[in-house]
């Protein structure tokens, strides 16, 4: 079945629903899309162990994916998140093969497949998706980077928040379906932490929370009480990644 069916299916989002190949221009759009693959991606899923060599890059329409370090004792803590902004599989197209991190579904949806040969064609060619993925990059290495920082000096009301925001900003609603157990595992703290912290949140009238459901019910309360850590790491992807019509030849991809 071609992709243009699957992704025509109801309910199944279209490949321009990810940011990098909406921002590709047609011609590069056409091509890419030949080779891309729909797959269903289901919370809990791994789609790649720490260490474990990778075939396909994955890029996300509507599902958000969580990398995370993994500790020789077992214990984990989320080191980015790659929603429709990016890409799982950045070592494919960098050289390195594999990576230190789990990549496991945080929130489920559908993203697309991209075989690494046929990510390594596009790549080489040195045209609009080479300069996309490493935008990308760039900006990925900055998410990371602030993540390590803000785990290391703010609140863990504050961490929440901006972890809040983040996943909102991949999402088209307000409404998570994610456990405070897994919450603390990404960020690498205790449950109990995360009970108090969301506690907070829902009494100030800005989330509502019920076993396995986060509503946001104010964002501009998430905001407030958000560390600074968030802004920067939204404006380094809009700097990098902007997008105007879907599809349609960018500024960035000009060189301009």
């Amino acid at each position: 079945m071609s992709v243009s069916r699957l992704y025509a299916t109801a309910g199944t989002p279209s490949p321009r629903q990810n940011r990098l190949l909406a921002a590709l221009p047609t011609e590069d759009y056409q091509r890419v899309l030949n080779e891309l693959e729909l797959v269903p991606m289901l919370v809990g899923d791994v789609l790649c162990e720490s260490g474990a060599p990778m075939s396909h890059a994955v890029f996300p329409a509507s599902a958000i994916v969580s990398l995370q370090y993994v500790m020789e004792n077992g214990s984990s803590a989320e080191i980015a998140g790659v929603g429709n902004e990016g890409v799982v599989g950045v070592p494919l197209f960098m050289g390195g093969e594999t990576t230190l991190s789990r990549s496991i579904v945080q929130t489920g949806g559908y993203g697309y497949r991209l075989r690494q040969p046929a990510l390594l064609e596009e790549f080489n060619r040195g045209d609009a998706m080479m300069r996309l993925l490493l935008r990308y990059t760039q900006a990925l290495i900055t998410q990371m980077s602030l993540t390590a920082a803000c785990n290391r000096r703010h609140s863990l009301e504050q961490q929440l928040c901006r972890w809040f925001l983040l996943t909102l900003d991949r999402m088209s609603g307000n409404e998570l379906i994610i456990t405070q157990e897994l919450i603390a595992s990404m960020l690498g703290v205790r449950r109990e932490g995360v009970t108090e912290a969301a506690g907070k949140l829902q009494r100030a009238g800005i989330i509502n929370y019920r076993r396995g459901h986060i509503t946001v019910l104010e964002r501009a309360g998430l905001n407030s009480r958000a560390c600074e850590c968030y802004e920067v790491v939204r404006r380094e992807f809009d700097r990098l990644l902007p997008v105007e019509t879907a599809g349609s030849p960018l500024g960035i991809l000009n060189g301009e």
